[in-house]
């Protein structure tokens, strides 16, 4: 039996199966416009390592109206000025188009009409429930806040392809969101809804409702200021570039996590935009050209009594393998070189003899060494679609004399960039291999459902003495060899350059596909890092113009944020004590008429008023601050007072610790920030 209960036009169901298929209530509940639908659960949000929010859901209405519930005199008193408030605030229609709408309704019995198809925000809904008519509530006053959930990027673009995208019905599509589409989605509830003339459902609230289960949140490794400035560094060069994409991954050494990653594409107008994750996916699996000597070099320094003082003789920079003639890149080749020099300077000739001549009797030896250390395997990373590596092997039907010679400097085998930087951190962290982490933790509010922590892929790719030996090698790169353009005095880089032609129809050309890896300081290190670029334009076109570049800028912004490493304001003391104080930074206006009065001679370069200053010979020169909306401000060196005027005034909240002039800062200088952002500033 089935009853259904009509009052003042409110349907209310009772339902009593008597029927053992259920048939009729089928066909009496599609005779009557009803049907059980879903609710949507509120999607989780996702948070970079501090606890902001890269991607969260945020409600927003649908406004609907059933203007045959308020009885007349109530519907008369106050349509009018109900009329008015929606025509202002909308804008489409006059005040007498939106009285002649619903008095039309009214007459027609109409049960559900939506007002407008524009979507309104929380505080607008608060706005609109003190409307005439609308404060009556749902049951006298016939106002409908449908609400749907809006996914939201705070931080815009920054990281769009990681943090992903979510479908017209709220499912992950790519990225985190579709990697953690089970915990973020939650479980969807449902209710009963009633379809109204114009097609639009009415819901039916009965009691019978199941209510939605709300995602769980997931605390990602990403770090915010750290993937602006790898995304803006990237970005950059590309654009320099003009490359096809570009990949740049930032990591930590010691927890594997990682901080930032950035993937653009160049479209048809020759904008960048983030389109495919390379670094992770399987289209990003390519011959990585020379920086897969590292992993060559350890199969060499295991395998024999070589030392790095060795030599080989490369000759002029070209040599036949069997009908195939290899080259180095300097024309009338190197010559005699150690065999640490051969690793600096990249020799391709010199890695594939010492690799030919150890292993060539035996290469199942060398491909196994690289297999045992994990080369071969993918990293179980958190994200859904990483690439599979390939070694080729003596097995394989494709495998000839060529193979051990080209594999030997990074060709015939395929390896995504990430998986090329967990080989190089492993290095950097004295041996161990670990698994690159992104996400932290599942979280329901403050309560912590599940951890992930970095698993140890390999506790030991090589001995102490192989370790030791490749070290040395991946600095002396950039201080003697192929990367000595990005080497600075303030910390040490270790890396690896690399330059692989890109094949087409099976043939290779003279397109490329650069890339440096390595880590930083090279002392202590804290970060390893991979850039790639695919296909540079124009007369540079080699890892150590293209890439290199791009990674010393990464690593150059995040050493300037490690004030503990920096003594400028003590040097600057000790070197001008006794000709005039320090000034560093400030209102030019107030330094200026300080320094004036106090007979020091001062110079500007810029009409800016917030300044840095330089010190040449014993006179100052202003520059410009650089202060920008919505990027954070760099006040090192400013006095309190100035220091928070500058801050709140880009709309940063600013908590203080000790007494003087700034010291540190907790946000990047440059970076993006969203309005309520909370930085810290210590004096000293």
């Amino acid at each position: 039996m089935i009853v259904f209960l009509f009052s003042a036009g409110i349907l209310f169901r009772i339902i009593t199966i008597q029927y053992a298929e259920g048939e009729e209530w089928r066909s009496y509940a599609e005779t009557m416009g009803l049907q059980v639908q879903k609710v949507k659960a509120t999607r989780g949000n996702i948070y970079a390592d501090d606890g902001s929010l890269l991607a969260t859901s945020l409600p927003v209405y649908r406004v609907a109206f059933d203007p045959f519930l308020p009885h007349d005199a109530l519907y008369n008193s106050h349509i009018d000025s109900l009329s008015y408030l929606l025509s202002r605030f909308y804008g489409d229609m006059s005040q007498k188009q939106y009285r002649t709408k619903l008095d039309r309704a009214r007459k027609n019995e109409r049960r559900y009409i939506i007002l407008n198809r524009k979507e309104i925000g929380y505080q607008d809904k608060k706005v609109m429930e003190r409307w005439p008519l609308f404060r009556e509530g749902r049951l006298r006053g016939g106002i409908i806040f449908e609400k749907v959930e809006k996914r939201i990027l705070p931080f815009s673009h920054l990281g769009y392809r990681t943090i992903g995208t979510v479908s017209a019905d709220d499912k992950g599509v790519v990225g985190l969101e579709y990697s953690f589409n089970r915990q973020l989605a939650g479980i969807d509830g449902e209710a009963l809804f009633q379809k109204m003339t114009g097609g639009d459902w009415r819901p039916v609230y009965d009691g019978s409702e199941v209510r939605p289960k709300d995602g769980y949140d997931i605390q990602t490794t990403i770090n915010v200021d750290l993937q602006d400035v790898t995304e803006s560094a990237l970005l950059k060069h590309l654009e320099s570039h003009q490359a096809d994409y570009g990949v740049a991954v930032l990591m930590e050494v010691k927890t594997g996590e990682i901080k930032a990653i950035s993937n653009l594409s160049r479209n048809s107008n020759g904008e960048y935009y983030e389109r495919y994750n390379y670094a992770v996916g399987s289209q990003g699996a390519r011959e990585p050209g020379s920086t897969f000597k590292l992993a060559s070099m350890i199969a060499l320094l295991e395998d024999s009594n070589i030392n790095l003082t060795d030599s080989v003789d490369t000759g002029n920079g070209e040599m036949k393998f069997f009908d195939e003639t290899m080259r180095d890149h300097k024309p009338g080749g190197y010559g005699k070189l150690t065999v640490k020099e051969v690793f600096e300077k990249s020799s391709n000739i010199g890695v594939a003899k010492l690799i030919t001549e150890h292993f060539g009797s035996n290469p199942s030896k060398y491909t196994d060494y690289l297999k045992s250390i994990g080369l071969d395997q993918p990293l179980g990373f958190q994200m859904v679609g990483e690439g599979v590596p390939y070694i080729k092997d003596p097995t394989d039907s494709t495998w000839s004399g060529l193979s051990l010679p080209w594999i030997s400097h990074g060709y015939e085998l395929r390896m995504t960039p990430l998986q090329t930087l967990a080989l190089y951190n492993a290095v950097a962290n004295n041996g161990k291999m670990i698994q690159p982490l992104i996400v932290k933790s599942v979280k329901k509010a403050n309560k912590t459902i599940e951890k992930f922590e970095s698993k140890v892929l390999n506790p030991k790719i090589c001995s102490k003495e192989t370790l030791r030996d490749v070290k040395l090698m991946l600095e002396g790169v950039v201080e003697r060899g192929t990367a000595r353009n990005i080497r600075n005095d303030k910390y040490k880089i270790a890396g690896k350059t690399g330059t692989a032609k890109k094949v087409e129809n099976g043939r290779y050309t003279n397109a490329y596909y650069t890339s440096f890896a390595g880590y930083f300081p090279a002392e202590d290190p804290q970060y390893s890092c991979i850039v790639v670029i695919d296909e540079p334009k124009g007369y540079r076109i080699y890892g150590s113009d293209v890439a290199a570049p791009v990674f010393k800028e990464i690593a150059d912004k995040i050493y300037a944020l490690n004030t503990e490493l920096h003594q400028e304001l003590p040097d600057q003391r000790a070197l001008y004590a006794g000709v005039f104080p320090v000034i560093r930074n400030g209102n030019q206006y107030d330094l200026s008429m300080i320094s004036n009065e106090l007979g020091i001679s001062n110079h500007s370069e810029t009409s800016s008023d917030w300044v840095k200053t330089d010190v040449v010979n014993n006179s100052i020169f202003w520059k410009d601050n650089g202060i920008k909306a919505e990027r954070i401000p760099d006040v090192r060196g400013m006095t309190l007072r100035d220091a928070i005027y500058v801050l709140e005034n880009v709309g940063l909240e600013v908590t203080v610790s000790g007494r003087g002039r700034v010291e540190t800062q907790s946000l990047l200088p440059g970076s993006k920030f969203p309005k309520g952002t909370t930085i810290k500033i210590e004096l000293s």
